[in-house]
């Protein structure tokens, strides 16, 4: 070897050297001289060409390897010895579950960068949430843990061991209690763990409580029928459906898989066999199941238990006290509701979003009288997904406050931070003499623990899930552990005295209880993902009735409490949930579905309301809660409201969760209350005008369509009548001109069909097209300038109908005196692929062009920006790449560095500064399925390439397809007499067909 010469590994390290950062601090720095580069790296210009090549093509191997080891490789190691599994460029997919839910991982060159549904699942193959797309980056988190800590310092395993073992015995020996705080765990080996640990330590127990309880449904299905479960809802089976502040097609309990069973009855093929359910939703705040619904009734939070108590009086004739008596259009539609309901006995289900005992009682006995159970709810197959008990974790409080408790475990918990009164935690925390927590990072609650074992991700883990009734599924790693952490339940097993490894402990308990009597091995386990073992019947249940004036009174006492001027009631948003995730940047970016903010929780007020309190759009407003807790928010004026109320969503206000989530928004968990042993997320508030103004980073802030026929309704009854109603192609008569030559297609036309009456406005589909396409986020202050980069978008309508007159235009809507009773069409909108695309008529360089099977491509190299093509867009759906995102430290949301970047798919190039970019039917899936179909010699078929969007909807909303072939799907589809072309009028002839959106309202 050459002892004088310098070797070095590629480009990334010239990127380190002092010479090139002290050039390059800003993207517009000058030009580095490669002189200066090369020079400090002890490389010369006269460098030998290969040498440089060499250097150059450093990264696969060491990607690849990145997967295999505890820490990112940063060697240059080819493939001498290539891993059986692993082929470069083809993508390995492995079965495994996410919060349940069965999913494939698709991993290149070892690295897991997408989730989605598993196709075989059996039983609760319901798409996938914006949280499991975007979950794949939590792998790569730079705010995580690197390693176990003890009082603040970096500690090894054994010496943690160590001191956690010490603690156990002493608190033994003692007598004292130990104990496991965790979120909800329906795992059976995790739970099978535990009761390792629990036997050996005999003074130990687990309490489950949950940051967004329903243990208040767990509690009444427990009073009325002695189970005490949450119950597996069946809204496939139900032909009329009434919510009452549940939005069960978003946040509550299962949203996916209750969409996919909503639309089951709602979509075009059950329109064109003449079925479609009736939804009735009575709530305070829009949600998005308020946006769905049919008939959407504004009402107060205190007026959902009357409301339910004059429902139950009228289906049943009973005469309970405390009736809803105020709300005159609330009564006027009870009544056309409790019809609908008895007509649909059997085929009918009432659910309430409430936390309250006493209202889930009531609901119950209403769901009873309706007969219900055994057909649209299923209590013998009942839901594992949410099992806290309120009462239990306010029980350890007090034990911890009496001394008792000298070990605690915190699983999946974060209670100083979600739980209401995180000052009665800090107080009780500080009795007892060990705390740990198994966080991934230095969380609020971790970061006022002894010590910190951190967890793996699930991605890293082995484990299973029991979701509901007779159904598993497996979770299986599809990396090695990125940092040095160690699995929770390895730990317990390790300080319990088993040397088991995990992954036997899981796989022994598969084969001697779960895989049982089954003709299922192991193996076939992990290939497939998932056990069902089948359903038990549904069974038929009763109530006992006499209580029920005893619930009636406590409903009334505790709605009279919360009826005063200022009713606030805590929601979920769809993106951040409870917040665990809230340091992800892909969900911090998500518009919500009916706000369409990003980054930010707000006081959702109605506008006539906020008038009436001096507050506009960027007011600032103070809202004190009954406890005395304040917070400062901005005002976003929101249609549908109901007026008297306000809305906050929780899940932000976080301080420790990293660089992406730290300080965004405020932190609403202390409003709520624990009332009679439950959480209630309703409570009072005083309003107060704040000083200063502030502004949303809302993604759609032009809210009229200027008289354009965009969005097309009906309603059910017009549609039998007539199925082209309002659809069908436009019909306007005047001369048009052809531009371009007609283009022949003779082999594949790929085009799109999306069904509004199946689109649920979730936003599932944006997230999965970010991950799949390495859409950058560009944070709060580029969305506040329009420059957001999401390639779909969906956008939302509101529209008003008083007086028989309907009103879409935004000047028209505020002159309204009723901002409450309010519509919403949510219509996904990307590139419509025209076959006369007004963008290829202008661009110079020839940059997008069409493609002879439909599709409109972008070149990037050719693009250098004069975004002639944006401005020439009817429907304004390219993206322009302002700056570099992902490699720019002013916008760095944790994404833009070395290793984060690894969940990039590198079938996708990642578009530098000053390009457009857009929707490209991810034609890197079309590709490799008409390559995988050459390879095995036979034809493509329908369904052989399924897009991002496409692939993560749980409603089967969007279609895509060969429209040469009339035997697919999408050829169907835009058969359907429902079909429209948004914008057809101008004949750019849009590659996209949209149906008309039908709701099933009642009619005069």
């Amino acid at each position: 070897m050459d002892s004088n010469k310098k070797y070095w590994k590629g480009l990334e390290e010239l990127h380190q050297t002092p010479a090139f950062v002290s050039k390059s601090k800003g993207e517009f720095a000058e030009p580095v001289p490669v002189e200066d580069v090369l020079n400090e790296a002890g490389l010369s210009t006269k460098t030998p060409r290969r040498d440089f090549l060499k250097a150059l093509g450093f990264g696969l191997g060491a990607v690849t390897l990145a997967a295999c080891e505890r820490t990112p490789v940063h060697k240059a190691v080819p493939y001498l010895i290539k891993p059986e599994e692993i082929t470069p460029g083809i993508p390995n997919f492995y079965a495994s579950s996410f919060k349940g839910q069965s999913v494939l991982v698709r991993t290149r060159e070892g690295r897991p960068i997408l989730l989605e549904a598993n196709p075989a699942a059996v039983g609760l193959n319901c798409g996938t949430d914006a949280s499991a797309q975007a979950s794949v980056l939590d792998l790569y988190d730079m705010s995580k843990l690197k390693g176990p800590k003890f009082n603040g310092a970096d500690i090894s395993w054994d010496e943690l061991d160590t001191h956690v073992v010490t603690a156990l015995d002493a608190a033994s020996a003692a007598g004292k209690q130990i104990r496991i705080i965790s979120s909800t765990i329906n795992s059976p080996s995790t739970l099978a763990t535990v009761a390792r640990f629990t036997d050996r330590y005999p003074t130990a127990r687990l309490v489950e409580v949950d940051a967004v309880s329903y243990s208040g449904i767990i509690k009444a299905n427990q009073r009325s029928f002695g189970k005490a479960v949450v119950p597996h809802y069946r809204f496939d089976n139900a032909d009329v459906i009434v919510s009452v502040a549940a939005d069960f097609l978003g946040t509550w309990l299962s949203g996916e898989e209750h969409t996919q069973q909503y639309v089951s009855n709602r979509d075009y093929k059950s329109l064109q066999n003449g079925r479609m359910s009736r939804h009735i939703q009575f709530e305070g705040g829009m949600s998005l199941t308020g946006t769905n619904a049919d008939v959407r009734v504004a009402i107060k939070p205190s007026e959902e238990g009357p409301l339910l108590i004059a429902l139950y009086n009228v289906i049943t004739g009973g005469n309970l006290p405390g009736a809803l008596s105020t709300n005159q259009k609330a009564q006027t539609a009870l009544k056309l509701v409790a019809q609908e309901l008895l007509q649909a006995r059997g085929r009918a289900v009432v659910v309430a979003g409430s936390n309250d005992v006493a209202i889930q009682t009531l609901t119950n006995a209403i769901n009873v009288a309706l007969q219900s159970y055994g057909s649209t709810i299923d209590l013998d197959n009942p839901s594992y997904q949410y099992k806290g008990d309120d009462e239990a974790f306010a029980a350890f409080l007090a034990e911890a406050n009496r001394g008792d408790v000298d070990v605690v475990f915190f699983l999946d918990s974060n209670p100083l931070y979600d739980y209401p009164n995180a000052g009665a935690v800090k107080e009780a925390l500080a009795k007892i003499k060990f705390k740990l927590s198994f966080a991934d990072r230095e969380d609020e609650t971790a970061s006022e623990s002894d010590a910190i074992a951190p967890n793996h991700n699930f991605l890293e883990s082995w484990g299973d899930a029991n979701p509901r009734g007779g159904y598993y599924t497996i979770v299986q790693p599809t990396i090695n552990p990125v940092y040095n952490t160690r699995q929770a339940e390895q730990s317990l097993l390790l300080w319990a005295g088993e040397k088991t490894e995990y992954y036997t402990f899981v796989r022994n308990n598969w084969e001697q209880n779960i895989l049982a009597g089954s003709s299922k091995s192991w193996k076939d386990v992990l290939q497939t993902g998932f056990e069902h073992k089948g359903d038990q019947p549904a069974s038929t249940y009763n109530v006992d009735t006499a209580s029920l004036a005893a619930v009636a009174n406590t409903i009334a006492t505790n709605s009279k409490a919360l009826a005063k001027d200022i009713e606030v009631q805590l929601y979920q948003s769809v993106a951040l949930k409870d917040g665990k995730q809230a340091n992800n940047a892909y969900l911090q970016e998500l518009p919500d579905p009916v706000s369409k903010v990003t980054w930010d929780n707000y006081a959702a007020i109605n506008p006539k309301f906020a008038e009436s309190l001096g507050l506009g759009e960027n007011s600032l407003v103070t809202v004190e809660g009954e406890n005395g807790y304040k917070v400062t928010l901005p005002v976003l004026m929101q249609p549908g409201q109901a007026m008297g109320t306000v809305s906050i969503a929780v899940g932000y206000g976080r301080t420790k969760a990293g660089k992406a989530g730290n300080n965004v928004g405020q932190n609403a968990y202390p409003f709520a209350k624990l009332v009679n042993g439950t959480l209630h997320f309703n409570t009072t508030a005083k309003l107060t005008k704040a000083r200063g103004t502030y502004e949303l980073a809302q993604t759609q802030t032009h809210h009229t369509i200027e008289g354009r026929n965009v969005i097309r309704e009906t309603t059910f009854t017009q549609y039998k009548e007539n199925p082209g109603h309002n659809a069908g192609r436009w019909t306007d008569k005047h001369k048009t001109y052809d531009l371009w030559d007609k283009y022949e297609q003779p082999g594949h036309k790929w085009v799109m069909a999306i069904d509004l009456n199946a689109c649920t406005g979730c936003g599932s589909c944006i997230v999965a097209c970010n991950i799949e396409n390495n859409i950058p986020v560009v944070g709060r202050d580029e969305v506040r300038r329009r420059r957001e980069m999401h390639w779909l978008r969906i956008d939302r309508y509101y529209a008003i109908e008083q007086d028989g007159k309907s009103y879409t235009k935004e000047d028209d809507i505020r002159d309204l005196d009723d901002m409450e009773n309010v519509s919403v069409v949510h219509q996904p909108m990307m590139c419509q692929h025209c076959e006369h695309a007004p963008c290829e008529t202008v661009c110079p360089v020839i940059a997008t062009m069409h493609s002879s099977e439909g599709l409109n491509h972008m070149a990037y190299n050719r693009c250098f920006g004069t975004r002639y093509c944006a401005n020439n867009c009817p429907y304004k759906v390219r993206r322009f790449n302002w700056f570099n995102y992902w490699n720019d430290s002013r916008f760095d949301n944790y994404l833009n560095n070395e290793f984060t970047q690894l969940v990039l798919n590198p079938d996708v190039v990642s578009r530098s500064r000053g390009v457009m970019e857009k929707c490209s039917m991810c034609i890197q899936r079309i590709q490799a399925g008409k390559l995988k179909a050459k390879m095995e010699k036979r034809q493509l078929r329908d369904g052989d390439i399924k897009l991002a969007c496409s692939s993560a909807c749980s409603a089967n909303a969007i279609i895509f397809g060969d429209a040469n072939d009339p035997n697919s799907e999408v050829s169907k589809a835009l058969r359907n007499e429902r079909v429209y072309y948004v914008l057809e009028e101008i004949n750019v002839q849009p590659g996209i067909g949209y149906m008309t959106k039908v709701r099933n309202t009642y009619e005069a």
